[in-house]
Parts: structure tokens; C-alpha cells; sequence
């Protein structure tokens, strides 16, 4: 689960490049790293028969993957019950398509209720309020799994953007700080997909900056062939084989390749795009 930090330094405005420092295990990106804040991008999702046979191909894969998912989410829940007190599962909400507003479902990775203690925070690597058997949980994805119960319910794709938490949004100023970053919403969230195959989980402002870049990549080239791959690459990554093995094994985009993508789309002059914003539940 990724949560807030702090909220926006009062020193970094909408128009303002990022501050958040690279993180020494981080290599830097200095062409994305460098775009003013206020870089607005333009990108033309795919349309027409992809999206709705995508939408089949998902509910088709859930309903497969169910049985097997639910084994796993069985066994998972009795192991979190036995090490850890408080519920098995939680409820959190997120943004989805078109800024609509909906409960993610998860495996508790956490000790209950810690953010009462804690404060809403990013995760980070070691994190404390992680309890053993959750960080097993989340080094497999099996926490993930029940998240199928969200594809089935139309809310969310196998393959998709991550989806974030409406509070994080705002209180880091995600769609003032990181450029592109209201296009996410033009399709489904995902339970998987190439920023999240590829890049760690998110630490701070920077980082989300990069992880857009893949995002928006997957949004304005994705078919079935690259949703197959990210699947597979899925698969691979629970199986403990690192990024730039899976990139290769999987054939994936590089990082010269997204970019590229990415900056294609950059419009001048930066202006204001009309992109939806968020939706009560």
C-alpha cells in the first residue's frame, strides 16, 4: 500500500520544477527530471474495438483466474489471521477512470490501523508498519489478488496505471507537480502494468514524475500483445527476477524508448488541459 508523506513544500508552486532530491539508489533522469512543472502533454489513448474487447478480455481472464487467485487469497488470509490481530482485508479508495472515485480491494499488509499512529505516509523500502507475513505478501502480489473482485466489478483493468488515493493526490499536488499526470485518469487503473513492472514503488515527487512516463507510454500504445507481456512480466517479478531481467525476458520498452514517447507528446506553449477531475464516490 502507498500512502503520503508530507504534503507539498509551500516552496514549490504549479509552474515550479521539482525539488524532491534523487534518492541515491535512483538514476537520474535529466530529461524528464528537468521539465517545469507546467509542461502540459498530449496523448490519444487507443479507441474503437480495443476498448471494448479489452474490457471482455478482462472480466474473461478474472472469471479464469478466480478459482486459482482464490486458493491463494484462502491461504494468505489465514496466515495474516494467525500472526496478526485485525481484519484480513481492507477497503481503500482510489481514483479511477475519468476521476471516479471507488474502493480498492486488498490483503492487509500492515498492522491494523496504523496510520492512526504513523500519519499517511509513501511506503518505503524496510517500512516498520509492514508486518513479516506482509512483506511476503507483497513481494508475491498476492496481497493484489483481490483486486480481481474490482475488475469483475467493472472499476478497474488487469492492465492499467496504478491507481492512487484522492488525499495523496492533493496533498502532494500530483496534477500541478508531475506533467501528464491528469491522462492517467483517460483509462482503467490496473492491478498490473509497466510502471509498476518496471519501477519502484513511490518515495517521492520525482519518482512519481517518472513513473508517469511509463504510465502514459503504456495509455497511448497499449493492445493485447504488450498486455500479455506485462502479465508475463507480472508473473516473472513474484517470481523474485529483477526489472531489467524481466524488461529483457519480457521485451518491454526501455527507458530511451518511453522518454522519447513521452517528450513527443509535450506541447508548447504549457497550458491548462481539460481532463476530468475527481468524482464523488
Amino acid at each position: 500500500m502507498s500512502t503520503a508523506q508530507t504534503a507539498v513544500p509551500n516552496t514549490m508552486t504549479e509552474h515550479s520544477s521539482p525539488v524532491s532530491p534523487n534518492l541515491p539508489d535512483r538514476e537520474p533522469w535529466p530529461e524528464i527530471d528537468s521539465l517545469p512543472a507546467a509542461t502540459s502533454i498530449d496523448i490519444t489513448p487507443p479507441g474503437g474495438w480495443y476498448v471494448v474487447a479489452k474490457t471482455a478480455f478482462d472480466y474473461a481472464a478474472a472469471l479464469v483466474l478466480l478459482p486459482f487467485a482464490l486458493v491463494l487469497i484462502a491461504l494468505a488470509a489465514v496466515a495474516v489471521k494467525l500472526t496478526s490481530p485485525g481484519p484480513v482485508f481492507y477497503t481503500q479508495t482510489r481514483v479511477g477512470l475519468n476521476g471516479r472515485k471507488y474502493k480498492i480491494i486488498k490483503i492487509r499488509t500492515m498492522h491494523a490501523n496504523i496510520e492512526a499512529v504513523s500519519g499517511i505516509q509513501w511506503s518505503r523500502q524496510g517500512d516498520s508498519r509492514v508486518t513479516p507475513v506482509g512483506r511476503i505478501l507483497r513481494v508475491t502480489h498476492i496481497d493484489e489478488l483481490p483486486q480481481l473482485f474490482n475488475v469483475l466489478m467493472g472499476q478497474m483493468s488487469l492492465v492499467g496505471p496504478r491507481p492512487e488515493r484522492p488525499e495523496i493526490i492533493q496533498a502532494k499536488g500530483l496534477n500541478h507537480l508531475v506533467p501528464g499526470y491528469r491522462h492517467r485518469l483517460r483509462v482503467k487503473p490496473g492491478v498490473t502494468g509497466l510502471a509498476q513492472c518496471l519501477l519502484p514503488a513511490d518515495t517521492d515527487i520525482t519518482s512519481v514524475r517518472h513513473k508517469i512516463v511509463y504510465d502514459l507510454y503504456y495509455i497511448e500504445n497499449m493492445n493485447f500483445f504488450l498486455d500479455v507481456r506485462l502479465m508475463g512480466a507480472t508473473l516473472l517479478a513474484a517470481m523474485g527476477i529483477g526489472p531489467k531481467t524481466v524488461q529483457w525476458l519480457v521485451g518491454l520498452p526501455n527507458r530511451q524508448q518511453v522518454a522519447a514517447a513521452f517528450l513527443a507528446g509535450v506541447v508548447a506553449p504549457a497550458g491548462p488541459s481539460p481532463l476530468p477531475t475527481l468524482q464523488p464516490v
